[in-house]
């Protein structure tokens, strides 16, 4: 009976321990769910390490990040990163470990009271003291001007604007000023411009502004299946893959028809995409490093910003739901 007692206490140990190990670190949570938009500010999310960023966050307190996280924001947060069933102390203690990235940078930025007040009165200027209190009032009364400074830096900052967002001005540009053709060689203002070749394409709102499904169904395009045979035919693969996805975000579809009527399936397998159900690890984290499907997206195909393009299957709310009776 006594060794029984034994093990009963050794094995409670051993769950607790177990409990204690299973519980993942703020550099874990951090890394499998938060990096997707922390890592590169995506829709605004502040970014990994970017004091600037975090500051005006941290001056609500920790209180209002950690609610923030839990709860989600009106912005696009959503809560828990999507991730509904991370336990609390975890989605807190991955804020913990991007606050810890930046704790240097914000508390640079934050306001410092003058540590030289206490030596002005060592200074005995005191007839200067009077001019020197009475001038500051013109002087320092522009103080919007400040405000206006500063917003006009952060205005021509690098990382102020999306680089996956162009403006419209910079859109499809002509060969000599793309940024990518030799604008000396004469041959490359021989080039078509872009914006005379897709004008009579159907428009979209991503990418380069054209939708190519539809030209494609359109038979406004005729992709050459091979490079030496104008005759080849592709082979075209009808098949919808659904990968399902955790929280509140819908499930991606895969589209094999659209795909393979440009691309050989030796494009994407086996090097890309092993062609075996849950074969694949896929994640927003390994697409925005040029990883799985972003080999192409974001740079010959239309940008990861474009939530809604892959996330298109609603999740089936119903199917999901406790029915009445199972409830009782």
């Amino acid at each position: 009976m006594r060794n029984f007692k034994k093990f009963i206490v050794a094995a409670a140990g051993l769950m607790f321990v177990g409990a204690v190990l299973a519980q993942q670190s703020g550099k874990d949570v951090y890394t499998k769910v938060c990096a997707t938009c922390h890592a590169n500010g995506l829709a605004g999310a502040p970014r990994y390490g970017n004091g600037g960023d975090w500051a005006p966050r941290v001056a609500g307190g920790t209180a209002g990040l950690y609610q923030s996280a839990l709860k989600g924001t009106p912005k696009g947060m959503p809560a828990k990163g999507g991730h509904l069933t991370l336990p609390d102390g975890e989605v807190k203690a991955a804020v913990d470990y991007m606050l810890a990235s930046v704790k240097d940078a914000v508390k640079a930025a934050e306001p410092k009271k003058p540590a030289v007040e206490p030596k002005k009165p060592e200074s005995k200027p005191a007839p200067t003291a009077a001019p020197i209190a009475a001038a500051p009032t013109p002087v320092r009364a522009p103080v919007p001007v400040q405000g206006v400074a500063v917003t006009t830096a952060s205005a021509e900052d690098i990382n102020a604007f999306n680089r996956l967002l162009k403006p419209a001005s910079k859109r499809n540009l002509p060969p000599p000023e793309d940024g990518i053709h030799d604008a000396a060689n004469d041959g490359t203002h021989a080039l078509q411009p872009p914006q005379a070749a897709f004008a009579s394409l159907p428009k979209s709102l991503s990418g380069n502004r054209i939708n190519w499904v539809e030209a494609l169904n359109q038979k406004k395009i005729n992709p050459r299946y091979d490079r030496v045979d104008p005759t080849a035919e592709p082979i075209v693969m009808d098949l919808n893959i659904v990968r399902e996805v955790k929280g509140s975000m819908p499930d991606v579809v895969y589209p094999h028809k659209q795909h393979t009527e440009w691309l050989d399936c030796s494009n994407c397998h086996p090097a890309i995409f092993v062609p075996q159900k849950g074969a694949n690890q896929i994640s927003m984290a390994a697409i925005l490093l040029g990883e799985k499907c972003g080999v192409c997206h974001g740079k010959v195909a239309f940008p990861v910003s474009e939530c809604r393009n892959c996330h298109s299957k609603k999740k089936d709310v119903a199917a999901t739901a406790v029915p009445a009776s199972a409830a009782k």
